[in-house]
Formats: structure tokens, sequence, C-alpha cells
């Protein structure tokens, strides 16, 4: 019997996994990532308080980004959630891929955000 898979629903389990063992606390909030085909999204959670202390998206008009799913998106968008974290004063973090492999677009993005200042 064949089955078809649903890539999302295989993440969702693996990122499940990890969510067992990561939680954002008001000190060490954590970075969640969700990527889609076509954007790239970003934000620090408090876990215990169940609140999202900042966020950035490859949608901001800030950005000025002409395709939001590259590298590019994601590493202007990993320097925005820096640079807003800092501002709050979040310094070190806990970072949570989402169950997404460490690689490509999720990778620039954790890469941008520790040049940016961030520690984890």
């Amino acid at each position: 019997m064949i089955t078809k898979t649903n890539k999302n629903a295989v993440r969702k389990k693996r990122h499940a996994h990890v969510r067992r063992t990561i939680t954002g606390t008001a000190e060490r909030p954590r970075l969640n990532v969700f990527r889609s085909n076509k954007q790239i999204y970003a934000q620090l959670i408090d876990d215990v308080a169940g609140v999202t202390i900042v966020s950035a998206s490859s949608l901001e008009k800030e950005l000025k980004l002409e395709n939001g799913g590259d590298k590019e998106a994601a590493r202007r968008v990993g320097e925005l959630v820096a640079k807003r974290a800092l501002e709050k004063g979040h310094e070190t973090i806990v970072f949570d891929r989402g169950g997404y492999l460490y690689h490509g677009r999720v990778q620039e993005l954790a890469d941008a955000a520790r040049e940016a200042g961030l520690k984890f």
C-alpha cells in the first residue's frame, strides 16, 4: 500500500519533539522560525507568560524585498529580529528551528541574528 506523506505533518512531529526540551523564558526567550515557500517569519517568544516579545517577517515594508523566500530575505529578517530583540533588552536567546533542518534559509537567519548581536 502506498501512502502519501504530508511534509508539514512530518515537520510538526519533529517540531513537537524539539519543543519538549526547548522552552523560552523571560530571561532567555525562544527564537522561533517558520518558513513557507514564499516567505520567512521569526518571532521571539516567552513561553512562560505565553507572549510574543518581537517578531519580523519578509513581508515587512521596511525590508523592501523583491523575493521573500530566498536566503537574502532570511538574512535580512534575522538581522531585523535581532535588532528588535536588542532594543527590548534580550541578548541571550534559545533557537527553535521549527522542525526544519538547520540548513539553507533557517541557517542564514540564525547566522544573521548571531552576527547582529544575539547569543545562542
